[in-house]
């Protein structure tokens, strides 16, 4: 199977109650990324989004433009691996 982009990135401010997850799930709608978006125990949010490295990376930047008043930091793992994900989803 050959392999694609992956990227986890972690979200950190006041990104929890805001509808961080739900935007990003509308966002993720726009590009052809596959992946989910969930809460962190920390107050962080989780984003793993696989894909083309341009999709991928324009989907967060996406992400970060629609949330910036509430994103202070922004972590990103970048790999390449098989796809594990179908559609975009929110856990």
């Amino acid at each position: 199977m050959p392999e694609i982009h992956h990227e986890i990135v972690t979200f950190a401010g006041r990104v929890q109650g805001v509808g961080f997850r739900y935007t990003a799930l509308q966002v993720a709608k726009e590009y052809d990324v596959s992946g989910f978006v969930t809460n962190l125990p920390d107050g962080r949010v989780l984003l793993e989004a696989e894909g083309t490295p341009d999709e991928v990376a324009s989907f967060v930047a996406a992400v970060e433009d629609r949330m910036q008043g509430y994103v202070k930091n922004v972590d990103r793992l970048k790999a390449r691996r098989a796809p594990q994900f179908k559609g975009f989803s929110i856990k």
